[in-house]
């Protein structure tokens, strides 16, 4: 899939391999080794949007099983993704306890060090209080952009308790950001967390 913003043109992947950075890599590195195959989070999403399961990333010793939940896209009038959502949920290892500011600012490191890789700049708001479902979370907002135009907008989302870390990321071109922030603001108030251990 392709995106064309503002006469140019980038992979729809940039953000998907950055929703999956914050996923993967931020999940099993910064909430702590013990991941597992966690319980079910509902997410209630309109019938226009496609939805994704995903498939767990391969177990090893080293690298215990993590399941990425579930992505979906709202496609603008032409058929091109406008905004990707992406949901992660794992179960921490027990006793691990985790300060949820510090580790959304080492994934905003690593989304910023990869939008760089990829010929972008980004500059992200300062971190806020804000929550996922009942359980307290952070959020920052990160602008992209390339040579100087705003190309698109990506949203973070952390969130722990005890038993249970949660990742909702959105990102869109920066048209579509604008135009489905308030939708995607409606599917993340809906979202019911699983957190029964």
């Amino acid at each position: 899939m392709w995106l064309t913003l503002s006469g140019s043109t980038f992979k729809v992947s940039v953000m998907f391999f950055t929703l999956r950075t914050l996923s993967v890599t931020g999940l099993c590195l910064w909430w702590g080794l013990g991941c597992a195959v966690a319980a079910d989070a509902l997410i209630v999403w309109p019938s226009d949007w496609e939805v994704e399961a995903l498939p767990s990333p391969p177990s090893s010793p080293d690298r215990p099983s993590i399941q990425i939940r579930q992505r979906a896209v709202k496609n603008d009038q032409n058929g091109d993704p406008a905004m990707v959502v992406e949901l992660t949920q794992t179960r921490l290892q027990p006793g691990h306890e985790v300060n949820v500011q510090s580790v959304l600012l080492e994934i905003r490191k690593a989304v910023q060090v990869n939008f760089v890789r990829g010929g972008f700049q980004s500059v992200c708001t300062r971190m806020k209080e804000s929550t996922l479902s009942d359980v307290p979370a952070m959020e920052t907002t990160c602008t992209i952009t390339q040579n100087g135009a705003h190309v698109m907008t990506q949203t973070l989302v952390a969130a722990a308790n005890k038993e249970m870390a949660w990742s909702l990321s959105y990102a869109g071109s920066a048209d579509g950001y604008a135009a489905h922030r308030d939708e995607v603001l409606r599917i993340k108030d809906g979202l019911r967390l699983n957190v029964t251990p």
